[in-house]
């Protein structure tokens, strides 16, 4: 197995954990919870590997992805009730996610010698579009949406950090792991510090 193929299956067993207790707290049945746990698990690199034109989507040409998201989601059907906070389990599992899937596409990209703008896209695409699916199919507020919290930019921030890392090193195992780190560092900051970029504050227009 490739450094590249650990870490899609690393990021779509934690999204699939993510997307069955967003299916636990909408109170779906097992096929709702597999369902949802696959969305979650693939839709980031699904959509990843059909701009860059990839020669197979990665769960198409290895199977065992959407396996991984099965036995996430049987997993959690069972064993969710012993959780105190769903939510909050959800939310720290979401953040690790996102700590391994913007490198996992940000790895992608540079694999494919693509230009920077498009390797940061990628990034944020993988680690951020699974969750959004997650959320918007649940009825919840996307993650990626909420105010006061750092969610894609800490992934952009990730994707950032691995570009520079390339001007000083050509080890792409170092470059994934500042992208990630940066990552989940800026993401678990956020959750626990409430770190936030200023928002938007109207104001009456004037006369």
């Amino acid at each position: 197995m490739t450094l590249l193929q650990g870490l899609d299956y690393a990021a779509v067993f934690i999204f699939g954990l993510t997307g069955a207790l967003a299916a636990s707290r909408a109170q779906l049945d097992i096929v709702g919870f597999i369902f949802i746990a696959c969305l979650t698990a693939v839709g980031g690199g699904t959509l990843r590997d059909v701009i860059l034109n990839r020669d197979q989507v990665f769960w198409v040409a290895d199977p065992g992805m959407i396996l991984s998201a099965l036995l996430a989601a049987v997993f959690v059907f069972f064993t969710a009730h012993l959780l105190e906070s769903r939510l909050r389990a959800l939310e720290w599992l979401d953040a690790l996610a996102l700590g391994v899937a913007v490198p996992a596409g940000v790895g992608v990209a540079l694999g494919m010698a693509q230009t920077w703008p498009i390797v940061l896209i990628m990034g944020v695409a993988t680690g951020t579009l699974g969750g959004l699916m997650r959320d918007v199919v649940c009825n919840e507020v996307p993650l990626v949406l909420k105010k006061g919290e750092l969610y894609a930019t800490a992934a952009l921030s990730g994707a950032v950090a691995a570009m520079l890392a390339t001007l000083v090193t050509e080890s792409i195992l170092i470059v994934l792991l500042i992208c990630g780190s940066t990552t989940f560092l800026l993401r678990s900051g956020s959750m626990r510090f409430g770190w936030c970029l200023p928002v938007y504050k109207s104001r009456p227009p004037r006369v």
